[in-house]
């Protein structure tokens, strides 16, 4: 049993919202209370107590689409010109490198970067399970991270693989959904069209059905322009939108599509410093569009093989490119700009996030009953002080520096601001080992 005590709390439950000085009390892997004062509290005689006075309290944020197994080769490419360039260069030229090992070391990696910085939950779009033993080992590095990870398996783009995806998934579900006290769950990765890589990666009738069969939901990356919005209408008219499906980037779509995703209830994650850093499509991420749709996202990742790691970047990149359109948008006229705020951003970084991984009811806020993946972040660091906003601090003053206690199912993975149980010059070892096999054999 641990109470934290004192500190400002953010709930981002719609109903308890903020406390400028509350305690938040956690049982095993379980909140238990929200309240100013829950010394008293007959469930927390005999807690420990951790005082979080000029401290934050805050939900762990989610990230809802990343390629883990890339980040050995982080920032390699920190200048790549279009997605094309990002295609050629790592999924045709490096991915087809990687062993089993490599996997592990990758996604373990970004796992680990991922708790550093506060993201608690983070969906793995694995998109280079050439073998079964790639996406076991993928799976293995969550489990042995501790994240709540979220496993979304696809076959490769390009090179030699075993054909075993999507059959491999009854295999995978059955020896790990809910593996790790339920920490690891399992989704089906596919891509918007078959323009990239074929129509065997493509998302439509027959992936959906593998989908259903299994029980999972489906994340769907690549969704972009023209072709993918034809795609969308294509998949509504066969029934194929729903609630589990979660399309990715959503960048330049057609305002037909935009009216399909919203009555079908579809989730959207978006990745803030991707789409104009790369320049997917638009080069502009859809926030306006989702929103005017009735859709709030979730944030994501991407990719570390040109993009940063962490969620803050995320929420400020969007916090300000929405307000800046919206000005942009008004400049000129009588018109009131609509800007997001930064409750806005920290609801998509957390809860919306949880939603779009499916895990809406389980993470995403500090809500007695949920499981306790929780941040205490430092608001005396020299970055922080003094406490004014704790929204705004943790949107735009915050980093993963002042992040001292990391909580994911009541176990502590950060402590006194670093890492539990990591040995940085082992793994330093091992993801440059890796990185430099992986550039020998793709050279060859």
């Amino acid at each position: 049993m641990m109470l934290f005590s004192g500190g400002t709390v953010v709930t981002m439950d719609p109903v308890i919202g903020d406390l400028a000085r509350g305690d938040v009390l956690v049982r095993d892997d379980r909140i238990v209370a929200v309240g100013p004062d829950l010394r008293s509290h007959p469930e927390a005689a005999g807690a420990t107590v951790i005082d979080t006075g000029g401290r934050i309290v805050s939900p762990g944020f989610v990230d809802t689409h990343r390629h883990a197994w890339q980040a050995q080769l982080r920032r390699s490419i920190p200048d790549v010109t279009d997605l094309g360039a990002y295609v050629m260069s790592t999924l045709a030229g490096i991915a087809p490198a990687y062993t089993a090992h490599d996997m592990y070391v990758g996604t373990r990696l970004a796992a680990l970067t991922a708790l550093d910085a506060g993201i608690t939950t983070m969906l793995d779009f694995s998109h280079n399970s050439r073998t079964a033993a790639h996406s076991d080992a993928a799976i293995q590095a969550l489990v042995d991270t501790g994240i709540r990870g979220v496993h979304a398996s696809m076959g490769p783009h390009f090179g030699d693989w075993d054909r075993q995806w999507p059959g491999d998934l009854a295999r995978v579900c059955e020896a790990y959904q809910g593996v790790n006290g339920g920490l690891v769950t399992l989704r089906l990765a596919a891509l918007a069209t078959d323009e990239i890589a074929g129509p065997a990666l493509a998302y439509g009738p027959e992936l959906a059905a593998v989908a259903r069969d299994l029980g999972l939901g489906v994340s769907v990356d690549a969704v972009f322009g023209e072709s993918s919005s034809a795609a969308i209408l294509r998949w509504a008219a066969d029934g194929l939108l729903n609630p589990e499906l979660t399309l990715i980037h959503a960048t330049g779509l057609t305002p037909q599509a935009w009216q399909a995703m919203g009555d079908a209830g579809v989730t959207v994650s978006l990745a803030p410093t991707s789409e104009p850093q790369i320049g997917l499509e638009t080069a502009v991420p859809a926030i306006d569009e989702a929103l005017a749709a009735g859709i709030r996202p979730g944030l994501s990742i991407d990719v570390e093989v040109a993009l940063v790691s962490d969620m803050f970047t995320q929420m400020r990149t969007l916090h300000a490119i929405q307000r800046m359109r919206a000005v942009n948008a008004a400049y000129g006229t009588d018109a009131t700009p609509h800007r997001i705020t930064t409750r806005d951003v920290l609801d998509f970084a957390t809860l919306q996030g949880a939603r779009t991984n499916g895990l809406g009811d389980v993470t995403g806020s500090l809500t007695p009953g949920k499981q306790a993946d929780l941040l205490v972040v430092n608001a005396e660091d020299i970055n922080t002080m003094p406490l004014n906003d704790a929204i705004g601090t943790l949107v735009l003053g915050a980093d993963p520096r002042n992040i001292e206690t990391v909580l994911v199912a009541g176990q502590l993975r950060k402590r006194d601001g670093r890492l539990v149980g990591v040995d940085l010059n082992e793994l330093c070892q091992d993801v440059t080992a890796s990185r430099d096999t992986i550039r020998k054999t793709a050279a060859k």
